[in-house]
């Protein structure tokens, strides 16, 4: 089964829900809102991809905070992902061992479930 984290007025996140119901894929959505990634989640994506990659700089969290001035190690950036998913980069899409970040309707045509 896939797994996509996000939220719901996610732009991209709505993208990749489209994606895969026109797939006929069937899927969970955990929303951050409601279930936000535990620090082992966190940890699990970031070994399957990286903390950069989960880090959202472009979104309105990562410019409220003035996160751009600041020097962001590993550790701290794990930090702000735990205590701010709004963060992570979406959506975050897990199927089995692989983790998809962002919508990217190509790597998602990859799938085999």
């Amino acid at each position: 089964m896939v797994k996509i984290y996000g939220i719901k007025n996610c732009g991209s996140v709505k993208k990749a829900i489209d994606f895969f119901m026109n797939k006929k894929i069937d899927y969970e959505f955990i929303d951050f809102k409601k279930t936000p990634p535990s620090l082992e989640k966190i940890q699990e994506w970031a070994e399957k991809s990286s903390l950069e990659a989960l880090l959202n700089k472009k979104g309105t969290t990562y410019k409220k905070l003035e996160l751009k001035n600041k020097t962001l190690t590993p550790p701290l950036i794990q930090d702000y992902l735990l205590k701010e998913p709004m963060l992570i980069k979406r959506p975050v899409v897990e199927v089995k061992n692989k983790i998809f970040i962002g919508f990217d309707s190509e790597k998602y045509e990859e799938i085999q479930c």
